[in-house]
């Protein structure tokens, strides 16, 4: 018999194996969980599977990962994707619930008529649903940030549909729990009820709590202890949490109004930072204790079934995504990366199908086929992922031919000038530096993901052409081979390491200038082939110490030599470090 360190002990070498390994394969750590968990079932079977202190410490990950996203949840942010999170994400999320219905009613209908049992109600039904509709936030969105596509066409898409996802989960665990209560004649006041309960808990928090937060966390900060502020955070989103789940709720609501309320105080990137590694750590344990619940047995003697409940949700999920993008204005190569990317099942699956079992809404007969065709379609995620271009080409070969179509015009407009500035990003940064080199009359170029962006950019007179600067083609249309400097003007450092991963490869000669908005990774740029970095924040604090200096009475040529020997002080210290770094 196991005790308690022998448990921790296993669970962290797993952890930390897993995660290695997926490191070396450029995998997202939460697979490497879920693998982990895998195994380990697989080894001891059920000599800690089930220790409740396991699975209880397991659930707050699931309550951390629900105040995280709290504390990105905010209105602008919601505003300026309104038409791909409340018109795209919701409608990927309905249709997904009301087929799971509707593929509900077809089944029992014609096993009816052939004398066969269905013992799966519309409630489960409609569960099962709303666990398929979620898709993997962390997995997908590790991989387009490690792939640099959070920015492009597919990759705003999928980020929509996630937040909606994020956002669909709080009313889905009222509703569930609700469903579970259900008898024949009060349907509609349980569920009333239920909402009614949230909507006066979320009003009464938001009415009062935003004001209370702040006076709390200020008077906290007051103290000057690091620790005692991480306490009171843990406190209070533990807090609300065990408040909501005695309200009849769950304790992952409680944890999401926390970060919701958090979100609007001074102190949100300050708490980011303090809770990352509590939401990590707990999160991966969460992922763990999934992968153990997988029963190999089903895997053995269900084999079929689980590889139909694993393949035809995916399938249908990422014709139905591919089909609402569409719709929704995507050009069909991107309707199509969108439902690739969607296609898996997601942590919240997880949340949501425990939580319809533990309602009696689900027959513990369909867990195991169910959670094992869920923790597969997870696995298979980056393989989809990193094969999408392939199937997309395969299945939509007007994308091959429009994307071509846009690499020769982007070649034919780029022939005639050599010894030019390519400038990776046309935002404010992008912009001043072409209207800088335009009065210098030095020949540019500037390449942007967003039409919107190009087309006003071409009207105003720019040159401006519409190019991933992440894909070889562009750049190399673009006259990479020509060029004299290339220049990445937007914060984002997987991208940026991309292209200088190209311009290494393909045309080393080239200077590559970044800019990042610290200092944090300029050893890694730098060892990436960047000539120079350019921290944002440094260099700002240059300027307003120069103005203040000058304001003062300095002369000006004493403001520029101690501002220039500030300069060369920090960069070569930073230099320094980097060629004393481990390599």
């Amino acid at each position: 018999m196991m005790n308690a360190l022998d448990i921790t002990l296993i669970y962290l070498l797993a952890a930390v194996t897993s995660v290695v390994v997926c490191r070396l394969f450029h995998w997202p750590a939460m697979l490497g969980y879920l693998m982990a968990g895998i195994l380990l079932g697989h080894a001891f079977n059920d000599n800690f599977t089930d220790d409740k202190g396991v699975v209880h410490l397991a659930e707050f990950g699931v309550v951390f990962l629900m105040f995280v996203i709290g504390l990105e949840f905010n209105l602008p942010k919601l505003l300026g994707m309104r038409k791909l999170v409340f018109g795209f994400g919701m409608a990927q999320v309905m249709l997904t619930l009301l087929g799971a219905v509707a593929g509900h009613t077809l089944l029992w209908w014609m096993l009816q008529s052939m004398g066969l049992p269905w013992d799966l109600s519309w409630q489960g039904a409609l569960a099962l649903g709303a666990a398929f509709a979620m898709s993997s936030t962390a997995i997908v969105v590790k991989m387009m940030a490690d792939r640099a596509e959070l920015e492009t066409p597919h990759g705003q898409r999928v980020m929509g549909a996630l937040l909606f996802q994020d956002l669909a989960v709080v009313p889905l665990l009222v509703l569930i729990p609700a469903l579970g209560k259900v008898n024949e004649g009060n349907l509609w006041s349980t569920l009333a009820v239920a909402m009614l309960k949230a909507t006066a808990l979320v009003m009464l928090l938001l009415w009062g709590g935003q004001k209370l937060m702040r006076w709390w966390l200020h008077t906290i900060d007051q103290r000057k202890s690091d620790e005692l502020f991480m306490l009171n955070i843990l406190l209070m989103t533990l807090g609300l949490a065990w408040l909501t789940e005695h309200a009849g709720l769950s304790m992952a609501m409680g944890a999401f109004m926390a970060g919701m309320l958090i979100a609007e105080t001074d102190y949100k990137h300050r708490v980011e930072n303090d809770i990352r590694p509590f939401h990590d750590v707990l999160l991966g344990l969460f992922f763990i204790t999934i992968g153990m619940k997988l029963d190999w047995a089903v895997l053995y003697q269900q084999w079929a079934w689980v590889g139909v409940m694993t393949v035809v949700p995916i399938a249908i999920k990422a014709v139905l995504v591919a089909v609402l993008a569409h719709g929704f204005g995507a050009p069909t190569g991107v309707a199509a990366r969108t439902g690739i990317y969607l296609a898996q099942a997601g942590e919240f699956g997880f949340v949501l199908l425990t939580l319809g079992l533990s309602n009696g809404l689900i027959d513990p007969l369909w867990s195991n086929p169910v959670l094992a065709a869920m923790v597969l379609s997870m696995v298979a995620t980056p393989f989809l992922i990193q094969y999408a271009d392939r199937i997309v080409y395969r299945f939509a070969a007007e994308d091959w031919l429009s994307q071509s179509l846009n690499i020769t015009a982007l070649a034919q407009h780029t022939i005639h000038i050599d010894h030019h500035v390519i400038i990776c990003g046309f935002g404010r940064t992008g912009k001043s530096l072409c209207n800088l080199l335009e009065a210098e009359k030095i020949g540019h170029l500037a390449l942007d993901l967003h039409p919107d962006v190009v087309h006003a950019a071409m009207l105003a007179g720019h040159r401006v052409e519409y190019g991933d600067a992440t894909q070889l083609a562009n750049l190399m249309s673009a006259g990479l081979a020509r060029a004299s400097a290339v220049v990445v003007s937007y914060d984002d450092t997987p991208s940026a390491l991309k292209v200088l991963e190209l311009v290494q490869a393909h045309a080393p000669e080239v200077p590559v200038v970044v800019r990042t908005r610290d200092d944090h990774d300029l050893n890694h740029l730098r060892e990436a082939g960047a000539r120079d970095v350019v921290p944002e924040i440094f260099e700002a604090s240059l300027t307003l110490a120069s103005q203040t200096l000058h304001h003062i009475g300095i002369p000006p040529r004493r403001v520029r030599r101690l501002v220039q020997s500030q300069r060369q002080t920090r960069y070569a210290g930073l230099k320094e470090d980097s060629s004393h770094s481990p390599q």
